[in-house]
């Protein structure tokens, strides 16, 4: 697949909640989350664990680390080579916590709808 565009998933009312979440990490975390992004720009659904790991029901998440400090961001492929990200936030647990899943699939749907309402990207 190679090379693909990413995107900040916007909710209805303007947020980006990938975007906020990047903003609250501390600098050196914020900028590995972002070399993490651009590896995903850099190699599509080619990219695989430990950086990118399959949740199922077509939800992933990038994976990133510092010490004990770790982060995820929540994303989805659509049509044309477009990854959406979802939602992010900092693991405590060793497994990925449900309602973060289920926030990144709602997202997808609203997303999906307003693609259908819109044409928009």
């Amino acid at each position: 697949m190679g090379k693909i565009e990413v995107y900040f998933y916007e909710t209805p009312d303007g947020k980006e909640p990938v975007r906020e979440f990047l903003d609250s990490l501390d600098l050196k975390m914020k900028a590995k989350m972002v070399r993490t992004i651009s590896l995903l720009r850099d190699n599509g659904n080619e990219l695989r664990d430990p950086v990118s790991k399959s949740l199922g029901d077509g939800i992933f998440e990038l994976r990133a680390q510092m010490g004990n400090n770790i982060t995820r961001v929540l994303y989805f492929f659509f049509i044309g080579n477009r990854a959406i990200l979802t939602n992010g936030f900092t693991k405590k647990t060793q497994k990925t916590p449900p309602g973060e899943i289920d926030r990144a699939k709602r997202y997808r749907a609203e997303f999906l709808e307003r693609m259908e309402d819109h044409d928009e990207l």
